[in-house]
């Protein structure tokens, strides 16, 4: 059995999140996903629209997702201890960057492969906000 894992803030769940969702389930047997908790959102100076509990519950009803469970930490190989998982799926926006680079080589050590699929740049969580932003502001 091929466990996959991937992660996200999933915040204005959009067709983005499902594409990665859907496209990391044709690779694997079981998908576990981690939704970021609130707290570590906030690590980054930003505040999920969606309260976490309520991403986790739109998450766990995606045909794709096996298991969900939260991302309270950055740190990817302490959850490939936890779960040992056998690929992670990730944004191509994080391809080729430093932590990134670092992520993989500490996965091939123990057998895990990463894999990129394409960030949709036409919807994003980001670009949903800044739109909704500009209306609120007219």
């Amino acid at each position: 059995m091929v466990i996959g894992y991937t992660t996200g803030v999933f915040d204005l769940f959009h067709i983005g999140h499902l594409n990665l969702l859907k496209n990391a389930k044709g690779m694997c047997d079981k998908l576990i996903v981690g939704v970021t908790t609130d707290e570590l959102v906030s690590y980054k100076n930003k505040r999920a629209v969606i309260p976490f509990e309520e991403r986790m519950e739109i998450v766990r009803n995606i045909d794709f997702v096996d298991v969900v469970v939260p991302q309270e930490n950055m740190d990817k190989m302490s959850a490939w201890e936890m779960l040992r998982f056998d690929i992670m799926f990730v944004g191509d926006d994080w391809a080729k960057t430093e932590k990134w680079q670092q992520f993989e080589q500490d996965f091939e050590k123990v057998g895990v492969k990463v894999v990129y699929f394409p960030y949709t740049k036409s919807t994003s969580s980001t670009l949903i906000n800044e739109t909704l932003k500009k209306l609120r502001d007219e």
